[in-house]
Parts: structure tokens; sequence; C-alpha cells
């Protein structure tokens, strides 16, 4: 989704999320300085968009919550390893804070010696969860696709192709997403 420039409440807006951001910075174990380009920004869009609808950029790495017709919150977000991204359409059924996470079989056969460990489930919040503070469920059909939009304690992999097939985001920016996002949002991922 092409941009044009950022608005005014979008650079404020940024400076506010960066002084939120330092403190949960700081009590992490590895420190991780985020590019001042990969704050939440809201900015303008070239062409009108249908408001509540989110829009993945596989290919650029980021994310467009469309607020107006021609204004979206946009995110840096990590996705898939090549071939493992979610493409096309799907809808938020489900919303979890602090979500459990379960390898699925699939991930475990392809990657043991990263999943195997965690083969019986992580709870919210545990250090090696992958899908930190919270998560949207992405749904076709009315059937869990497995894929989903979440936080994650790995900050550093923001801007990468890096996951299983999800789209990552750092935690603080997800919880500032998943507040603005209802259950029923549609998300369109190219």
């Amino acid at each position: 989704m092409p941009i044009d420039r950022p608005t005014r409440r979008a650079v404020l807006g940024a400076l506010a999320a960066s002084a939120l951001a330092a403190p949960a910075l700081a009590q992490s174990e590895q420190v991780v300085v985020i590019p001042r380009e990969f704050l939440p920004t809201d900015v303008a869009l070239s062409a009108d968009a249908t408001p509540g609808v989110i829009h993945v950029d596989i290919a650029n790495t980021w994310l467009y919550y469309v607020t107006a017709p021609r204004i979206a919150r946009r995110y840096k977000i990590a996705v898939g390893a090549a071939g493992r991204n979610f493409r096309g359409e799907a809808v938020i059924r489900r919303r979890a804070e602090w979500p459990s996470w379960t390898p699925t079989a699939n991930m475990i056969r392809q990657e043991p010696h990263i999943y195997a460990q965690s083969a019986g489930g992580l709870p919210g919040g545990h250090p090696r969860n992958p899908l930190g503070a919270r998560a949207l469920y992405l749904y076709q059909g009315g059937r869990d696709t497995l894929y989903r939009i979440h936080g994650t304690p790995q900050p550093w992999t923001i801007g990468r192709s890096f996951s299983s097939g999800c789209v990552r985001m750092i935690n603080e920016h997800m919880i500032d997403l998943y507040d603005r996002v209802p259950i029923g949002t549609r998300v369109v991922v190219a």
C-alpha cells in the first residue's frame, strides 16, 4: 500500500511512542535500539482505502491499519521466511492477551532443534513464547489458518523474513494495534 508522507499527528505520535518504549527496552536483558522509522506512525495514503481493514505488505515488511479513507496507522513487522507466509484474505475471529502457544506438528517436523522442546506448549508470558503480549488469530471460511499477527519477545527480528509465517510486531506496537482492532476485522496479506 503506497504512502505519501507522515501526517503531523504521526510525527507527534512517534515521539510519544518512543518515550513509552524506552522503559520497556531498559527492562529487557538485551537492549535493542528501535530505529525511529520503525515506530507506529499515521501516514497519508496515495489512494482511498476502506477504514477498518488491515493490509500486510510482506515484501516491504509493513502492516497498515486503515483508520480513514486516506490515512493508515503503519507498523514495521517481521514476516515468515521464504515460502512460509500466509497470502490472501482472512478475518480476525479471536484475540488474546498473553496467549499460550504450542508449535504445530509441521513446525516440529521441519525444525525439531527449535520447536521440539516446546511441543507441550508454553504459557502466556513465558520468555520463549513467540506470541508475545498479544495475538490476533486469522480465520478463512470459518477455519483457523494457524497464522497470527502477534507480538514478539525478539524485537531484533523486525524488518526481516524470520518467522514460521506469522506476522510479528514489537510487543508495545502489537498492544497499540490490538487496542484498535475488533473481532471481525478483515486482513489482506500480499
